[in-house]
């Protein structure tokens, strides 16, 4: 656990202090995410707590050590760091760049090689690809996952990321964050990550840190919470609007049931088809593959045709959320979304209907009605 004890930074000249009084426990395992305007302090906060900077007063507690009596070169060999940039040696392959700290840590030249071939392997990058290849020879997400598997060089219990997905492009940066998720959910690492983006802060928190000017938190809670109670005016305008919609966000699809939907196999027959759609109170029916995969829509009216499918281009997932859910049926004029389960197979469809009905279980009821009126 990571405990800030009135933790304050000021700056000669400056009239306002960076980081004020702050006080706050990181528990063990999570990730914290700091979020805020520019100027606020939370890229200051998480030097302080490597000791890129030393605070003007106030204690840093590394389960139970006082940091700022520790070497700082010491400690962050302990404290794996990736930023916005990537910050990788150009001039380093990526290998040597992922080896840095456990170089530094003095581990042997086969447990070195062992680890980087394993942390490439978690960050979804061939080992012999990608190994003996050197940054400029990389797209800007590859840099980013090569960034991430060194800051685990060392095996650290702690990460700080400082807006480590900033400058990817939205598709790649989802991909990114998912990725890390997955890592995360594997690792059990604590982080403290920092980001300007309220939406990368709900998504990729355990627990959120609102910063306000003058380096002073305006709320800690998880993003339920914050999402559910704003603690005041300044998180409520910075949430901005459509909280409840957020909230979205927060309801994976591996904690619904999932309503079933009439069925067909690819290769039925016009028999088959057709007492399918007789016996079917919806207008669409789901094609499932031989390997019980969804494959397309085939409209009910065009059961006696066998090439009426529409094909399905995306089913959801497990790893994905209501909000996804109402996105995609936005995104295509849909009504209904096909779920699949962790092996691709169909696990059931959800309609605006069904949506409905999650947010009338899991909604307050002011939350409720806002988020309604736009469904």
């Amino acid at each position: 656990m990571i405990r800030l004890e009135r933790l304050t930074k000021c700056y000669p000249g400056q009239q306002t202090t960076a980081v004020r009084e702050l006080t706050m426990d990181i528990p063990a395992g999570e990730i914290v995410v700091f979020v805020g305007p520019s100027g606020c302090g939370k890229t200051t906060t998480m030097k302080l707590i490597n000791r890129l900077i030393e605070p003007t007063s106030g204690r840093i507690h590394l389960d139970g050590t006082d940091v700022t009596e520790v070497n700082p070169d010491q400690l962050r060999r302990k404290i794996g760091y990736a930023i916005q940039q990537t910050g990788l040696f150009p001039h380093r392959t990526v290998a040597d760049n992922i080896a840095t700290v456990p170089r530094m840590l003095g581990w042997d030249a086969k447990r070195i090689d062992a680890r980087v071939d394993e942390l490439l392997d978690l960050v979804g990058l061939e080992p012999t690809a990608y190994r003996n290849r050197y940054p400029k020879q990389l797209s800007g997400g590859q840099q980013q996952r090569v960034g991430v598997a060194r800051a685990l060089g060392g095996d650290p219990d702690v990460m700080l990321m400082d807006e480590p997905f900033g400058a990817i492009d939205p598709l790649n940066r989802e991909a990114l964050q998912n990725e890390f998720l997955r890592i995360h959910a594997e690792l059990g690492k604590t982080i403290v990550f920092v980001t300007h983006d309220i939406d990368e802060a709900i998504k990729m928190g355990d627990r959120i840190a609102i910063f306000r000017e003058g380096g002073q938190v305006a709320q800690y809670d998880t993003p339920e919470r914050i999402l559910a109670q704003p603690a005041d005016d300044f998180v409520s305008d910075f949430l901005g609007s459509g909280a409840a919609v957020k909230r979205l966000s927060l309801i994976g699809l591996d904690a619904v049931d999932i309503p079933d939907w009439p069925t067909i196999d690819h290769d039925a027959d016009r028999d088959q088809r057709l007492a399918v759609a007789q016996r079917a109170a919806k207008d669409f029916l789901l094609v499932l593959d031989a390997e019980n995969r969804p494959s397309g829509w085939l409209p009910r009216k065009a059961a006696a045709e066998s090439d009426g499918v529409i094909p399905l281009i995306s089913p959801l997932g497990p790893r994905h959320n209501l909000f996804d859910a109402l996105s995609q049926m936005l995104s295509f004029n849909s009504s209904a979304a096909a779920v699949v389960g962790d092996d691709g197979r169909y696990r059931g469809v959800l309609e605006l209907d069904s949506i409905r009905e999650l947010i009338n279980a899991e909604l307050p009821g002011e939350s409720r009605s806002d988020l309604l009126q736009g469904v």
